[in-house]
Parts: structure tokens; C-alpha cells; sequence
């Protein structure tokens, strides 16, 4: 359970909040319009869209039980039109299906790693305190960071930082790594902080803030697959939303605003062959992009919530079904 004494609306500023609500709003005015919170956090989201559209209700996904536990607790007030599930979010055809829906009219995905996670010490997640190695977003199961970094190979371990990091000095820090677990297991987070800071040249420290946070990152991107959920979760999100329903999405690195990227614009382009005098209506896009590009923090938003720093916001509406002919190529991988 939490160790933070804040009540949980203190504890999580939300990213581009109203943004997101007003984006979302056109969609789910009418009566009995869903909108599926892909990753529910502590809730921020969900209330404000609760608070601002009375007609709407709300299925919040997340595979955190902590999290899941907080803002639950916190949007009690709103009754039967906010449901959790404990799921992860390319679950997300099945957990509109067990709700008795064909289609939803709006998707929420605000992306990577949570307050609730970074700020509970115990998790993992933050380089700037000591903690076991953990970082799974859902504590019940599967590998943790010091399962990654006492088992894969040294060339696997590279390749992780790498791509996952976007890690300059990858190769230095597995070899390090795998060096290091040769005397004793890893277990704590300072260790490894205090490891790659020493992988790392002096006048590159100097920028860019901690040197162990690209580390961080793709270990964390690993332990939860991260990128591997996304591919598959936007395309199958597209899929669950009806005809003007919207998609909104909040990326905070270039590999999930990539993902993201893609999925939208194949959705909002025309798949009919070069050169026909006429676009075939099943091959007329089935997206209409609301964003111009990625949208990003700005003013006070950034003044108030550093962590909206490195937000990327994309956004569409659904405009059609989607063709039979595009249903077998719907994962986009990174």
C-alpha cells in the first residue's frame, strides 16, 4: 500500500488536462457515451472527465493494484458510471467486450511510467533514490529489474539500452554490468546509478541531467514491455471506437510518440493504389487527425507540472469503419 500520507488528487498533477477533456468532449456528450481510460493512474483524467461531462461514464484500465486501489477510492463519489479493471491496456477489445460493448466513444492512453510510481521509493522507478530493483507496474508478476540485469546476456543488455535508452555508451555499461554480477547479484538502485555514472565520461555528465535516467528508462520500457504493449493497444484501440468516437494519446519519449505516430497517420491516409480516377470508399481514410503534429506543453502548464516537459499529444476521430481489406495488418511495431 502507499506509504505517501497526500491525498491522492495532491500526488499526481495530470498532463495537458483540459486539453485532453476538451478534445474528448465532442465525443462523449451524448447519453451513455464510454470513454476507456487505457491507463487510469490515480485518476486525474477520469474525475476531470467525469466532473465536466455528465453523460459520460468511464472503464479505467490499469495493471498497477495500487493504482487501481487509490483512484478508485477517489471516484467513488461518481458511482456506477466510473468501473475499474485491473488489466493491461491492449487487453483492451476484451475489457469493452466483458462490458457488454461493441464500441466505446472515446480512448484515453496517457503514457509511461506513473507519479504514484515514481514517487513510492519501494517501486524502483527513480534513479534519485535508493530502492530494490524492481519497476514492475504491476508488482504481482513477471521479471523484475534485477532479473534483467543478473540473467541477459551482455549483448541482450546492450541492445536494451540502446534502443530502449537511446544509451550512447550501451555497450560500456552491459559489459560493466555483467562484470559487476559476477561478484555479487544486483539488488539496489544506487548501485546501478553509481555504475553507469562511472560508464560515463566526465564532460558528458555534464548535460542532460542524471546520467543513469536513459538506463532507467530502458530497463523499465523492458521489464513492462512497454513498446510491445503500445503496438498492439493503439491499432486494437482504434478498432473499439464507433464511428466520430476519439482517441487521445500522450507519449513521453520518441519511441511511443513513433508508435503512435504511425498508427494515426496510416489510419488518417488513403490506402487506394496511385492513380485511379476515383478513391474506392473502402479505401477512404478512417481517421481525421485533430492535432497538428504532436502537441506539446507550453506557459503555465509547464511552470506548474514539470513533468509535462516532454509530453507529445496526438489525437483523431474515428470518421468510418475500418475496411476489411486493412483488418489483417493492425500492429505497428516500433
Amino acid at each position: 500500500m502507499a506509504n505517501d500520507p497526500r491525498p491522492t488528487e495532491d500526488r499526481h498533477v495530470p498532463v495537458l488536462l483540459q486539453r485532453c477533456v476538451d478534445l474528448l468532449a465532442p465525443a462523449l456528450a451524448a447519453p451513455g457515451a464510454v470513454l476507456v481510460d487505457c491507463t487510469l493512474g490515480m485518476g486525474g483524467h477520469t474525475e476531470a472527465v467525469l466532473e465536466q461531462l455528465p453523460a459520460a461514464r468511464v472503464v479505467g484500465i490499469d495493471r498497477d493494484t495500487q493504482a487501481l486501489e487509490l483512484a478508485s477510492r477517489r471516484l467513488e463519489r461518481f458511482g456506477d458510471r466510473f468501473t475499474p479493471v485491473h488489466a493491461v491496456y491492449d487487453e483492451i477489445a476484451d475489457v469493452v467486450a466483458d462490458q457488454g460493448l461493441s464500441k466505446v466513444q472515446g480512448v484515453l492512453m496517457d503514457l509511461g511510467v506513473s507519479s504514484l510510481q515514481l514517487d513510492e521509493a519501494d517501486r524502483g522507478f527513480a534513479y534519485a533514490q535508493d530502492a530494490p530493483l524492481d519497476m514492475r507496474m504491476d508488482a504481482t508478476t513477471g521479471l523484475t529489474a534485477a532479473d534483467v540485469l543478473n540473467t541477459y546476456g551482455e549483448k541482450d543488455l546492450t541492445r536494451i539500452l540502446r534502443e530502449y535508452g537511446e544509451e550512447r555508451f550501451a555497450s560500456k555499461i552491459a559489459r560493466s554490468i555483467v562484470r559487476r554480477r559476477e561478484e555479487r547479484p544486483w539488488t539496489r538502485s544506487a548501485e546501478l546509478v553509481d555504475l553507469v555514472r562511472a560508464c560515463i565520461p566526465a564532460a558528458t555528465r555534464k548535460t542532460g541531467g542524471n546520467p543513469a535516467k536513459r538506463t532507467f528508462q530502458a530497463l523499465r520500457i523492458e521489464v513492462n514491455g512497454e513498446l510491445e504493449v503500445l503496438s498492439r493497444a493503439v491499432p486494437a484501440a482504434v478498432e473499439v471506437l464507433a464511428v466520430d468516437g476519439r482517441i487521445v494519446v500522450e507519449s513521453y519519449h520518441s519511441l511511443e510518440d513513433r508508435i503512435v505516430k504511425r498508427t494515426l497517420a496510416r489510419g488518417a491516409t488513403s490506402s487506394a493504389p496511385p492513380g485511379l480516377p476515383v478513391e474506392p470508399e473502402t479505401h477512404k481514410p478512417y481517421l481525421e487527425l485533430l492535432t497538428r503534429g504532436a502537441e506539446e506543453a507550453r506557459g503555465a502548464e509547464l511552470e506548474s507540472n514539470p513533468r509535462s516537459a516532454s509530453v507529445r499529444l496526438r489525437a483523431a476521430r474515428r470518421t468510418r469503419p475500418t475496411p476489411d481489406h486493412l483488418l489483417d495488418r493492425t500492429a505497428v511495431h516500433p
